[in-house]
């Protein structure tokens, strides 16, 4: 089947009629086209930050839960994932039925820190060449900075050195961080994205901006995690976690006004909630359109996809009216298109 939308084409608002020329957007009229939506057209929903194929902390992937969970994301309109960190090495196991795939290798991490099972372990000197070989295999290196209260973090020496092998091999870094010795070792190193980033100095924003370091606050699971954290015994983990938690929507906010690239992910149970982390970051303060961007076309752009124009991949969701002034039209599109196809 030959697919047809037209609408209002977001982010411009511009109304474009568009076909699927295989798994290419064109504006040339094809012959027996289904017109399978029309109304708002946004690009693809994209999830950054998702580790589909596990559940349970530590375990092997399993890849009938991965097709459930790429199921998941596809139904929420995700056509697009990027997964910064993997249980095992760079797999064939990512299919064509599921969403477009971007990912890192397994995390690397120092010794002692991070989820038994999972990652690559290294002495801090080891982790740029451990980065170099990953680089070679995927798109992506991930990196754990820093991990529970008292833990060393990674130096920006350390994470610098990082950074230039994964360039080198033309591959990105991705670091995680949620202290705030971590996050700015992580943006004095130029790193591409940050994610998580609780505990950061908002005073480092303009230079995030500046170098191109994209935010990844994924807002909705520490909100979350936030809400059960304030119901436990006082403890210094729990003193941490409150004091950056509860001022994080601040920071994602305050990311966007200082020009820093928002992103939007979800590492949560049960995939498919994208739509909860743009309401996440509206609730906080974030513009409906800021929000929904971070979630479509700027985080297609950063991954290199283009939107909705002639060439581009033929990714798209409808909805009936503008999901920026109605965020509950997110939860209910007319159609969802992968590759050219029509999945809802």
């Amino acid at each position: 089947m030959i697919i047809r939308v037209r609408g209002y084409a977001l982010p411009s608002g511009e109304y474009v009629d568009l076909y699927a020329d295989g798994d290419r957007w064109t504006t040339d009229p094809v012959a027996g086209a289904t017109l399978v939506g029309e109304g708002w057209l946004v690009p693809g929903l994209v999830d950054v930050h998702t580790h589909p194929g596990v559940e349970a902390p530590g375990a092997a992937p399993d890849p009938a839960m991965l097709r459930a969970h790429l199921r998941q994301h596809l139904e929420a309109g995700v056509t697009l994932i990027r997964s910064p960190g993997l249980p095992a090495e760079p797999p064939p196991w990512f299919g064509e039925e599921g969403p477009r795939v971007s990912y890192a290798g397994p995390w690397l991490a120092q010794h002692g820190q991070f989820i038994d099972g999972w990652g690559v372990r290294g002495e801090p000197g080891e982790l740029p060449a451990l980065a170099a070989k990953q680089a070679a295999a995927a798109a992506w290196v991930k990196v754990i900075a820093d991990w529970k209260v008292g833990d060393p973090a990674l130096s920006a020496d350390v994470l610098t050195g990082i950074v230039r092998e994964a360039h080198a091999a033309g591959a990105r870094v991705a670091v995680h961080s949620q202290h705030a010795e971590g996050g700015a070792a992580a943006v004095a190193a130029g790193v591409d994205s940050l994610e998580h980033g609780m505990g950061l100095d908002p005073d480092l924003l303009p230079r995030m901006a500046s170098q191109g370091t994209a935010l990844t606050p994924t807002l909705a699971t520490i909100t979350e995690s936030l809400r059960r954290r304030e119901n436990e015994p006082d403890s210094q983990a729990r003193t941490w976690y409150l004091s950056g938690a509860r001022v994080h929507g601040a920071l994602a906010v305050a990311a966007v006004e200082a020009g820093v690239r928002l992103l939007a992910g979800t590492d949560s149970l049960p995939h498919g909630g994208i739509v909860a982390e743009i309401r996440a970051l509206v609730a906080a303060g974030v513009r409906p359109h800021d929000a929904l961007a971070a979630a479509s076309w700027s985080a297609r752009e950063y991954l290199g996809l283009p939107g909705l124009e002639p060439g581009a991949p033929a990714d798209a969701v409808v909805y009936d009216r503008d999901p920026r002034a109605d965020l509950a039209a997110l939860a209910t599109p007319v159609a969802v298109v992968l590759r050219g196809r029509y999945l809802v």
